[in-house]
């Protein structure tokens, strides 16, 4: 059983409902209430860092869980981790700057494209 990729995916969905507090905050500050999403940057960057976020999950949970079962449960979970770190780079800069979203963008998306080769990698070698 891939536990750590388990307890990695639980991470990641608890990151991923987090993204929610600075959404609230940023209404709050502004004013702007729901279901409006527009007329503070502030508000607008925050919405964008848990869309895009959300955006990720699918390419991000198939790649973890096929990588864990194909190949190797503490390296999946382990890039798992370095993606939620990015994701977190990602926050901290965006909600910052748009233009401060850059590193945290990359580290999450090398990560992710590493677990996608890995499970690539593995289901092509248990079909041989």
């Amino acid at each position: 059983m891939p536990h750590l990729t388990a307890l990695v995916t639980l991470l990641a969905v608890l990151f991923y409902a987090l993204l929610s507090v600075p959404i609230g905050k940023a209404r709050k500050t502004s004013g702007i209430k729901a279901p409006t999403m527009i007329g503070d940057p502030g508000l607008e960057r925050a919405v964008r860092v848990q869309a895009n976020t959300l955006e990720w999950m699918p390419i991000f949970l198939p790649a973890l869980w096929l990588a864990a079962i194909y190949v190797s449960d503490p390296v999946a979970a382990a890039l798992g981790v370095v993606w939620i770190v990015g994701r977190g780079l990602y926050a901290r800069g965006y909600l910052e700057a748009a233009d401060k979203r850059g590193q945290g963008y990359t580290v999450q998306a090398l990560a992710g494209l590493a677990l996608w080769a890995l499970a690539l990698i593995g289901v092509i070698k248990a079909m041989l």
